[in-house]
């Protein structure tokens, strides 16, 4: 099973590498760096300097406002923090949201290692379910494979806020941070924008298409997976279809709206679509902003 699933991830990461290296003329390494900088200085502020690095503490003391400055940091960090939960538990055998988010933190995890990055990865569902510290090297990628691919949580439970807390608890340096979730959750948006604030955030927003476009199934009882309950729904209603499908267009549009006023990059996947696309287009999209 485990070599089953090595040999589609490393099929796809060919596949990412081999379209990125034409569509962007073997410029691949930028993908996974983000704005790389440690801080260097503080220098008196300049007409055109970033107004979000301005150092209000030491402005604060009236000798002039002061920016704080910073140098490239060669060595990237890429830190991934996995969706786990229950709720990633929809849909069919080898595509569910878990499945599917799995494979995209091995794809990109084994990507940025043959990058030369330091990368991690930090499993939640409503605690913390397993850690894995950054490091280098092609066996840590297989390790970070083996071991998101072998977890077993302990909780069915979602707290998204929680595992944004931890993850900025525990980095320390400006990195790279791609969230792969379903979203399915509240009251994360603060901690969601402090990560974007403090580290180069990618939003991996994964869905099953029944949460855009829920079937007509007549009165079917439903399982939900986090409270262990059944609860019979008339999807036949067209006011649950309404609700239902409002909820995942709502959703999507709140999510992107938080990235786009925080400059953090968004992409949403289906569990019924060929993901490598969509993230060349995500490379892309980055690349053009760094160049």
């Amino acid at each position: 099973m485990m070599k089953e699933i090595l040999k589609k991830i490393r099929d796809y990461e060919i596949r990412i590498r081999k379209a990125i290296n034409t569509q962007m003329q073997g410029d691949f390494h930028s993908v996974f760096k983000g704005s790389g900088l440690e801080f260097d200085e503080v220098r008196q502020y300049q007409y055109g300097d970033d107004i979000r690095h301005i150092d209000w503490n030491v402005s604060a003391k009236g000798f002039g406002t002061f920016v704080k400055t910073f140098k490239e940091d060669k060595e990237q960090n890429v830190f991934f923090l996995l969706d786990v939960s229950a709720s990633q538990e929809v849909g069919k055998g080898n595509t569910t949201k878990l499945q599917v988010a799995k494979e995209i933190c091995g794809v990109l995890a084994l990507s940025a290692i043959r990058e030369a990055s330091n990368v991690g990865v930090l499993c939640f569902s409503d605690t913390q379910e397993q850690y894995i510290k950054t490091e280098k090297g092609i066996r840590h990628a297989y390790l970070i494979i083996k071991r998101i691919f072998q977890l077993k949580p302990q909780s069915q439970k979602t707290n998204l806020s929680n595992g944004l807390k931890t993850l900025l608890n525990i980095l320390k340096r400006r990195s790279l941070v791609i969230v792969i979730s379903d979203f399915v959750d509240s009251n994360y948006e603060k901690h969601l924008k402090a990560v974007a604030h403090l580290h180069d955030l990618i939003v991996i927003h994964v869905y099953d298409k029944r949460e855009a476009e829920f079937p007509d199934l007549g009165i079917v009882p439903l399982w939900d997976v986090e409270s262990k309950k059944t609860i019979w729904v008339n999807t036949s209603s067209r006011l649950f279809r309404i609700k239902r499908n409002r909820f995942h267009t709502t959703n999507v549009a709140h999510i992107l709206e938080i990235c786009r006023k925080n400059e953090a990059n968004y992409v949403n996947i289906s569990t019924q679509e060929d993901y490598v696309p969509k993230l060349i287009r995500l490379f892309k999209v980055r690349n053009k902003i760094r160049k």
